[in-house]
C-alpha cells in the first residue's frame, strides 16, 4: 500500500525578539607603545540596546586580542621595536552583531632598548579631586629613571584602569560610580616594561550615590605582618548607636563578618587575621559596617598590602 506523505514547508520568520542591531562603533581610541614590544590600547565603551558583550582589537584588519565587555584597555604585546602599526576596536553584542570598526590609530613601537633591570622612582604628590558623580581628575609629579619613563599607569583597588604617555602627569579617569569612595595609586614605567613602586594612595568621593559615604568605616590601615595583616580604622559616627558588625572584603570578595561582642569599639577598631599565602603575596582591604538599622554603609578607602 503506498502512503503518501505531505510535507508542510513554514516560511521561515525573524522572531520579533530577534537583536539584529548592531552596537555602535568604539570612540576615543588611543594606541601608544609602552616598550619596544608593547602598544597599550584604550577606548570608550560603545552603546547598544541590549549590552556589549566584548570588545574585539585588531591590527591592520586581523583581529589579534579580545577582551569583555567590562574592559576598556588591554595590552598587545610580541611586536616588533621601530615598528609601524595601525589598530581599530569593535564590539560585539550577545547575538553576535558586531559595530563597525573604531577610526584607526596609528603608532611606532619605540626602539629597542640596551638591558635595563632598573625601575623608575614612584611618582610623588599624587593629588587629585572628584569632577562629577562619575569622573575625576589626577594629578602627580614627575618620577625619574635612569633612561626615561614611558607611561604612567594608574590603578584602582589594585587593577590598573587608565594609562597616560611618560610626558603626562594628569590623567582624566571616567566610568566611575556615584557616591563611592576611591583609592587610586600611580606607578611610572619606562622602555624595558620597569615599574615602579606605588605612589602614596589617594582617597577620592564621588558625589551623588544611594548610600551616603558617611556610613563608611575611616582612616584604615593595614599592616602586615608574619602570615597576618592587622587592620585599624574609625567606625562609622552614628549618634551613640553602636555599630556591632564589620563585612571584611579581602581582593574584592567577601572574606568575613568580623562581630564584636557587648561592647564595640566606638573611636578605634583593631582586627587581625591570618593569611595563607607565601610572603610576598599582595591583597587589597575594604571594610564596611552594618548600620543600627540592619542596613549596610558604605565601603570604606581600599587599602593594599604585601605580606611578610
Amino acid at each position: 500500500m503506498a502512503v503518501a506523505a505531505a510535507l508542510t514547508l513554514a516560511a521561515c520568520a525573524t522572531s520579533p525578539d530577534a537583536d539584529t542591531r548592531a552596537p555602535t562603533a568604539p570612540r576615543g581610541v588611543t594606541a601608544q607603545s609602552g616598550s619596544a614590544t608593547t602598544v597599550h590600547v584604550m577606548w570608550s565603551a560603545s552603546a547598544d540596546d541590549r549590552g556589549i558583550t566584548a570588545y574585539e582589537i585588531h591590527r591592520q584588519g586581523r583581529k589579534v586580542k579580545e577582551v569583555p565587555a567590562t574592559t576598556l584597555m588591554t595590552d598587545i604585546e610580541g611586536l616588533t621595536a621601530q615598528t609601524p602599526y595601525a589598530f581599530t576596536v569593535l564590539a560585539r553584542d550577545a547575538a553576535g552583531n558586531r559595530s563597525p570598526h573604531s577610526t584607526s590609530v596609528p603608532v611606532t613601537t619605540l626602539a629597542a632598548q640596551a638591558e635595563d633591570r632598573t625601575a623608575p622612582t614612584s611618582p610623588t604628590r599624587l593629588a587629585g579631586r572628584a569632577t562629577g558623580p562619575r569622573t575625576a581628575t589626577l594629578t602627580w609629579q614627575a618620577a625619574k629613571d635612569d633612561t626615561a619613563i614611558t607611561a604612567y599607569d594608574v590603578y584602582q583597588a589594585d587593577t590598573r584602569i587608565h594609562t597616560v604617555p611618560g610626558a603626562a602627569t594628569s590623567a582624566e579617569v571616567t566610568t566611575l560610580r556615584p557616591g563611592t569612595i576611591y583609592t587610586f595609586t600611580v606607578r611610572a614605567r619606562d622602555a624595558a616594561e620597569n615599574s615602579s613602586p606605588d605612589s602614596t594612595p589617594l582617597d577620592l568621593t564621588t558625589p551623588g550615590g544611594r548610600i551616603p559615604t558617611s556610613t563608611a568605616p575611616t582612616d584604615l590601615k593595614a599592616t602586615a605582618g608574619k602570615n597576618a595583616i592587622t587592620l585599624t580604622w574609625a567606625p562609622p559616627k552614628t549618634d551613640g548607636a553602636q555599630i556591632k558588625e564589620h563585612q571584611l572584603h579581602l581582593n574584592g570578595r567577601l572574606t568575613t563578618t568580623i562581630v564584636w561582642g557587648s561592647t564595640p569599639p566606638t573611636r578605634r577598631a583593631t582586627y587581625t587575621f591570618t593569611v595563607p599565602d607565601p610572603p610576598g603575596t599582595r591583597y587589597s582591604v575594604m571594610l564596611r559596617a552594618k548600620l543600627p538599622d540592619g542596613t549596610w554603609g558604605a565601603f570604606s578607602a581600599q587599602r593594599t598590602v604585601v605580606t611578610r
